[in-house]
């Protein structure tokens, strides 16, 4: 994934070019979230992430990253979610958020291959297979 919400995007850029005046200080935990569509997830008003209600049992999992290296970085362990109380529906994207609810969108991008999860599906991304990059 390449897409910076347009949120990280002005914070990146203040923090590069005004630190003095608008540091940046970036989130100490990292959260993956999963998406049916993309709406609003570069805006950062984010409309379609899979259900916390009615028994799902879904909820934002911890994320972490290896060292950036040649302009990306990649997940460094799995992130795996539990199993699906009820259908979650066909996730179609990701992002990586700053809060477990509410919060602001980092970056998001389209998964490989749209996955449906249905109940007592789990949703799971191996290590190294999440990657963001500067393009």
């Amino acid at each position: 994934m390449s897409a910076a919400s347009d949120f990280l995007e002005l914070k990146v850029l203040d923090h590069v070019l005004r630190y003095s005046t608008a540091p940046y200080t970036g989130p100490s935990t990292l959260y993956l979230g999963l998406f049916t569509a993309s709406t609003g997830l570069e805006t950062n008003s984010p409309s379609a992430e899979v259900s916390t209600g009615g028994g799902t049992n879904y909820a934002r999992q911890t994320v972490t990253f290896a060292a950036a290296s040649t302009g990306s970085s990649s997940t460094n362990a799995t992130v795996t979610f539990p199993a699906a109380g009820a259908n979650w529906g066909t996730i179609t994207h990701v992002a990586v958020m700053d809060a477990s609810t509410s919060g602001n969108v980092l970056f998001y991008g389209a998964v490989t291959t749209s996955k449906t999860i249905e109940t007592g599906d789990t949703f799971q991304v191996s290590s190294g297979n999440l990657t963001v990059s500067l393009a």
